[in-house]
């Protein structure tokens, strides 16, 4: 297949503007990718920038045979894939080429919820009457916000009801306003609660089901790797069969699967379901209606009980009721308001469920379908509170959220076992990135005997086009001088550049004072990364090129802006993962004295070199990336996140920088 794969290689290449080019690290990635899908082995690609990496796997998808599921960390890219690279390789390959985009469920419209939104039955619904939500109402209850503009979710569900009417997909992103999630919540589902197309009165309309109809005849199928998770989690009822998944952006995969393997509990799940119970019961006895105020208050109990919990790893024991652990003022502890709410839940399932035992064959359908939803969503919570107590070594349980909003956690200390066990044995996979993390391999528990791992570099003149800058001389930053020493080197750098600047910091605090201190210090505008909704600011960024955009973590990945937009990069420490990280803590645990090596260089490596990657993203771009961390060129640690970087020429000397900067700037 190998010869074939390079030959369609070329023909999708030649039919991009200008007739293309040869990669040869894009033919070395199609070939190997070919080779696994056919051979049925894994493999893990390193693909640099400008590899071409989408074209290198999807041209083989398409010659595969058989259904491929391409899982993507991104929306942009997913949103790639589907509107540029995939109608590309359809037109350039003889044979013919299905794809689809499938999404999570709640994503999409809920017919059936829009209808008993509107007060109607029918899809048509774009002039039915939305009464205003009130204080009391689900969508604003606890919503200070809501409450001071009754109106203002009541207008957004009159328009998401017209526009449901009007959609030829149902799928959120087509929406032309960004609707408040209480909104968008009250005509959406999520999958703990769709009772599925057969028991719902508006199945045969689902958007949701229709999507999921397209993938199933699809050759290649477009998913995010949240959804992919959910798919492992749910032992494959997710996704159509395949055999074949790649996964993009391979980086965000261990993390990803971290969440998605886990579960989190929190009070407005009993609230949410006691509200729900109340519509559903109607009139109850004076049994049922204490059931109701039982679960809304499991839900305050949780709250009392996971505050002074905030921000900790809790211990096993603690959670199945064992041991009390720290006081929660006059309330149970969280063993024991987990008790509480398994039987209280149980009741309210048993009355759920002798109601839809006694019901009229003419019972409306819209009654029975939020009955249904209501015990679906308290199974789940059953099943998810079940598993609280019977927490094990290989599970590590926190309380995230703070003060305001605490939810109780609980992550598998590792998924590659979970991985091992549930994914890899029948599904072979092919995961690639710009920069795959030392070990990703053994964490994801690929087998290793069955396993390729490829670098095919990148095409781009790093050593020409680029230098990496330490800045030696910026003190220790625990030393109160380190930020003011930032803040002046950034004013001299960004000048030098003038503008042109993506400055990336490791916390919103140091982001907040580098731009209050430098805004009035600049000669150009700086966007902060707080002004603009990402989309915005991106745009706003682009469209003048003396514009410096200060962010944080949210942007040291998937921003791509070549040309002469950007020239200089700077990062303003080593961006190591958080040391209180509940996940990480329990992973430098097993790791011991390895851990970090193991846990944390890997991961600050591999941040690194993505902020670093922001830089070069054509062959014309030049610029500098400015590391403001000492340690870089100091600690002995440094060779390893070094290596990880793309291959730039490296310097301590700021005037060396400053004379390339200026030499940039008078090119542009």
């Amino acid at each position: 297949m190998t010869d074939e794969v390079a030959a369609a290689l070329d023909r999708v290449a030649a039919s991009l503007p200008g007739g293309g080019e040869t990669r040869e690290g894009q033919r070395r990635m199609a070939t190997a990718v070919g080779e696994a899908i056919g051979g049925g082995r894994h493999l893990v690609v390193q693909a640099g920038t400008g590899t071409g990496k989408s074209l290198a796997y999807l041209v083989p998808a398409a010659m595969a045979g058989e259904r491929v599921v391409v899982a993507t960390a991104t929306k942009a890219l997913q949103d790639q894939l589907a509107d540029k690279d995939l109608p590309m390789v359809a037109d350039a390959l003889p044979g013919g080429l299905t794809f689809a985009v499938l999404k999570g469920r709640s994503n999409y419209v809920c017919v059936q919820r829009v209808s008993e939104v509107g007060g109607g039955g029918q899809r048509s619904l774009g002039t039915g009457a939305v009464d205003p939500p009130d204080a009391d109402d689900p969508l604003t209850a606890g919503r200070d916000d809501a409450r001071a503009d009754p109106g203002r979710l009541g207008d957004q569900l009159r328009r998401l009801v017209r526009w449901a009417g009007e959609t030829g997909s149902g799928d959120r992103a087509e929406l032309d306003f960004e609707p408040h999630d209480r909104a968008w919540a009250a005509v959406s589902t999520t999958a703990r609660e769709c009772p599925g197309a057969f028991r719902c009165p508006s199945g045969t309309e689902c958007f949701a089901e229709e999507a999921r109809k397209r993938a199933a005849e699809a050759d290649v199928v477009v998913v995010n790797t949240h959804l992919y998770g959910a798919h492992v989690a749910s032992g494959g009822a997710v996704l159509p069969e395949h055999r074949v998944v790649v996964f993009d952006e391979a980086h965000e995969v261990e993390e990803v699967m971290t969440a998605s393997l886990g579960l989190e509990i929190g009070p407005g799940r009993f609230r949410a379901l006691a509200t729900g119970a109340r519509s559903v019961l109607g009139a109850a006895d004076n049994d049922d209606a204490t059931t109701l105020a039982q679960v809304a208050e499991a839900g305050d109990l949780l709250e009392r009980a996971l505050k002074p919990l905030a921000g900790q790893r809790v211990a096993h024991r603690v959670v199945a009721g064992g041991e009390a652990g720290p006081a929660a003022g006059d309330g149970p502890g969280l063993g024991e308001v987990v008790t509480l709410a398994t039987g209280r839940l149980d009741r309210l399932i048993g009355l759920l469920r002798r109601q839809a035992g006694a019901a009229e064959d003419d019972e409306p359908s819209g009654d029975r379908a939020r009955r249904d939803r209501l015990l679906l969503a308290a199974g789940h919570l059953a099943d998810d509170l079940a598993r609280l107590v019977a927490l094990g070594d290989d599970d590590v349980a926190w309380v995230d959220g703070g003060q305001r909003s605490p939810t109780l956690r609980v992550s598998p200390i590792d998924v590659g076992p979970v991985l091992a066990e549930r994914l890899w044995v029948d599904t072979t996979a092919v995961l690639t990135s710009a920069t795959v993390p030392i070990g990703l391999v053994g964490r994801l528990g690929l087998p290793e005997g069955e396993t390729d791992q490829l670098d095919v570099g990148s095409p781009f003149d790093y050593r020409d086009h680029a230098l990496l800058y330490v800045a030696r001389s910026i003190p220790d930053r625990r030393r109160p001088e380190s930020e003011p020493a930032i803040h002046d080197e950034l004013e001299i750098l960004l000048t030098a550049a003038g503008g042109r600047t993506l400055a990336l910091f490791t916390s919103w605090r140091a982001m907040t004072a580098a731009v209050e201190a430098l805004r009035p210090r600049l000669a150009f505008e700086l966007l902060a990364q707080s002004d603009l909704p990402k989309p915005a600011l991106v745009e706003a960024f682009r469209a003048d090129e003396s514009t410096c955009l200060f962010a944080t973590l949210g942007f040291w990945q998937g921003v791509d802006l070549p040309g002469p937009t950007l020239s200089l990069v700077t990062i303003d420490r080593i961006p190591f993962p958080r040391p209180d990280d509940p996940v990480l803590q329990a992973r430098r645990d097993r790791a011991g004295a390895a851990a970090f090596g193991a846990i944390d260089l890997p991961r600050a490596g591999t941040l690194l070199a993505q902020g670093a990657g922001r830089l070069i993203r054509s062959a014309d771009d030049r610029g500098v990336v400015a590391v403001l961390d000492s340690r870089l060129a100091t600690a002995g640690y440094r060779t390893a996140l070094l290596a990880r970087v793309p291959p730039m020429k490296r310097t301590l000397d700021r005037d060396e920088v400053v004379a390339f900067l200026t030499a940039v700037t008078a090119d542009r």
